[in-house]
């Protein structure tokens, strides 16, 4: 083919590559592929082949080189890492520089590649206990790990989960949103409804309805929004900025998809502004190029009052939209409180049910099921773990700190372990009218004792301690490589 122009060596090459193709199986099986032999010049200093050599294909008759060995031996084990697996000690793999996915007589040791860091972070995950079984869908996601989008000149952020992150969170989704001091998450409104749980700093807030009624409050640390869907809403951080957490009741909610009052004037004809306004043309020369999002502002009046504005239908007293939950006491037991919000109290989060845990360590939110509701989990502060069952066989255990994301299905039974040496607190919240679970325990303790040593062959002295209240947390010691927790 010497002397042949490029385009008719590729039109050459086709050719024989249609033919094998058309040929039989057999035949095709048997037809030798060319290895180019040289290859486009490459940029200066390039050296070697892209390419091997057919001859290295099949048994080489080369020794196995006995210095590379995917063992390791040097590692150290944690406490608990020796004992029967289906005890699903806690293993804190934080502790030792290599930690290994050893536990009982399971496992083996890991020579890499490998990211550490996420397995010292999961040590369920990496050396789960031996009662976890079967396919089960991932369970957590941290903030950490989401697209943080910023606000325009360090007026703060926003990040996200939803089914993108964590495809098995359906029923709802959440974003981490901070303000800083004065600014705005510009005017807006979602398809979604909207329940927040302020972290800290303070934030004002308000909303019109459909009827043209207004509200406008302060909210601090701890405090609690709601906001139904199609109602437009500001949010102005205080002085001291704020930080919150926003719930939606859709897995597939987007930050992104929200409704802003600088895309809605932007994309509308300015005739028909100045039309729906009143105005002239000129009155629209300032718009905004693009949309705001989270934007600085200037301060807020100090008082509240000053910016309450009301039009003839006047405010929203029925069914307020804001709770302040920073100062309803908590119910304490053994071991830590829970404080409930559901709309038995706050009637207008209708579909929202959240309690606020908070568990001691060594302590742990009892094992049970919710009866009507998915639960989504934020977890504020410390480390835990939870092993979520569903039927009929599956079960994974998943660790959790400060700013990660839980789920469990309807009606998968859970627990959450306090791990650490701080209290973890932590957002239990469901989509239900009222908030509800079955505790395990207490389901046993009212169930005929026949019925359970039948089924369990539980030991009598154990049945007959069973309890028939809820106790919603449980204490233990701090000591969790200690499996006995008796009387």
């Amino acid at each position: 083919m010497r002397g042949t122009t490029p385009i008719l060596k590729l039109l050459f090459t086709f050719l024989i590559l249609s033919q094998a193709d058309c040929a039989p199986a057999a035949a095709r099986d048997a037809l030798p592929i060319a290895i180019p032999s040289a290859v486009a010049p490459g940029p200066p200093g390039a050296s070697g082949s892209l390419y091997g050599s057919q001859s290295l294909e099949g048994p080489d008759g080369n020794p196995v080189d006995p210095a590379d060995s995917a063992e390791v031996n040097d590692y150290q084990l944690v406490p608990g890492q020796t004992e029967d697996q289906d005890l699903g000690l806690y293993l804190d793999l934080e502790s030792v520089p290599n930690p290994q996915p050893i536990r009982g007589t399971g496992g083996g040791t890991d020579g890499g590649p490998r990211n550490m860091l996420y397995e010292k972070l999961n040590p369920d995950l990496y050396a789960p206990p031996g009662t976890d079984a079967g396919d089960f869908g991932n369970s957590k996601w941290p903030m950490g790990l989401s697209y943080n989008r910023q606000g325009l000149d360090r007026a703060g952020f926003a990040r996200q989960q939803n089914v993108e992150q964590l495809p098995i969170a359906t029923q709802m989704a959440g974003v981490d949103m901070k303000l800083s001091p004065h600014a705005y998450r510009e005017l807006h409104w979602h398809q979604a409804n909207e329940w927040a749980y302020v972290f800290n700093g303070s934030v004002r807030v308000g909303a019109v309805d459909e009827n043209g009624q207004t509200t406008y409050d302060d909210l601090n640390a701890g405090d609690v929004w709601f906001f139904p869907s199609g109602k437009p809403h500001t949010l102005q951080a205080l002085d001291q900025g704020t930080e919150f957490l926003l719930i939606f009741d859709s897995g597939t909610f987007s930050e992104d998809n929200t409704f802003l009052a600088t895309e809605l004037f932007l994309r509308t004809p300015k005739s028909v502004l100045a039309k729906d306004l009143r105005t002239d043309i000129s009155a629209f020369e300032n718009l905004p190029k693009s949309e705001l999002y989270i934007f600085p502002g200037t301060p807020a009046p100090a008082n509240l009052s000053a910016q309450n504005i009301t039009g003839p239908a006047g405010s929203i007293t029925s069914n307020p939209y804001t709770y302040h939950f920073s100062q309803q006491d908590p119910y304490v037991v053994p071991g830590g409180s829970v404080k409930i919000i559901d709309p038995t109290t706050f009637p207008i989060a209708f579909n929202f049910s959240v309690a606020l845990v908070v568990v001691q360590p060594g302590a742990m939110r009892e094992i049970h099921w919710h009866t009507d509701s998915d639960e989504w989990n934020f977890f504020i502060s410390g480390n835990a773990r939870t092993t979520v069952f569903s039927a009929p066989s599956a079960s994974r255990t998943f660790d959790f700190a400060a700013g990660d994301v839980g789920y469990v299905p309807f009606p998968d039974t859970h627990y959450i372990e306090n791990t650490g040496d701080v209290d973890v607190v932590y957002l239990e919240v469901l989509q239900a009218p009222k908030f509800t679970d079955i505790s395990v325990s207490q389901w046993l303790g009212l169930t005929p004792p026949q019925v359970v040593k039948d089924t369990l062959h539980l030991p009598d002295e154990l049945v007959a301690r069973l309890p028939k209240y809820k106790s919603y947390i449980v204490p233990g010691h701090t000591n969790l490589t200690d499996p006995n927790y008796g009387p």
